[in-house]
């Protein structure tokens, strides 16, 4: 088994980029027939969400548009709880349908706060999209429209997750061993 060491923590592969690819192919098919006529503005949450955003983005067949938040709820292989807001929502979202991408959700926090965020904005709608979903992590009554993978309760990284800034760039997910 590959593996690789960040920082001070030591990595296992967990799932390998083919797999990743054919969640995210899942997704985007069940996206074109649901949203096609709904013109969503997609919010990618940064800085996680933005290789799983890109790569989405690439498989959508109807003209849409994308949009960045940047919010942060980790500190080192733990959620912290707390969301801090770095770049918010600048557009106009009122009446807007929104699709939330989000790398993985684990307590539901972060997705948690911004759809609280939109509702005060008055959006139409909100669906939201992940990659990875943690079940046993959440801790939030929320409604993932579209799950590209269900995990465990593993610290990962890779994909765009990361442990304090590293591990972004790996085209595999990796799980702390």
């Amino acid at each position: 088994m590959k593996t690789i060491r960040l920082l001070d923590k030591e990595f296992e592969i967990s799932i390998e980029a083919e797999k990743i690819q054919a969640a995210i192919a899942k997704i985007a098919n069940k996206i074109n027939m649901d949203l096609k006529d709904k013109n969503p503005l997609m919010i990618c949450i940064l800085n996680g969400s933005f290789m799983f955003s890109a790569d989405l983005m690439k498989l959508i067949d109807f003209p849409c548009q994308i949009s960045f938040v940047k919010l942060a709820s980790y500190e080192g292989t733990s959620s912290s709880g707390q969301v801090k807001e770095l770049l918010g929502f600048n557009e106009d979202l009122k009446g807007r349908t929104v699709l939330l991408l989000e790398d993985i959700v684990d307590s539901g926090v972060t997705v948690s706060n911004c759809t609280d965020q939109l509702n005060n904005l008055g959006v139409k709608e909100i669906f939201i999209a992940t990659l990875l979903f943690k079940p046993a992590a959440l801790k939030k009554d929320i409604k993932i429209d579209y799950v590209g993978i269900e995990i465990p309760n593993d610290f990962i990284v890779g994909y765009g997750l990361d442990y304090n800034g590293y591990g972004r760039n790996l085209p595999d997910i990796y799980k702390i061993t």
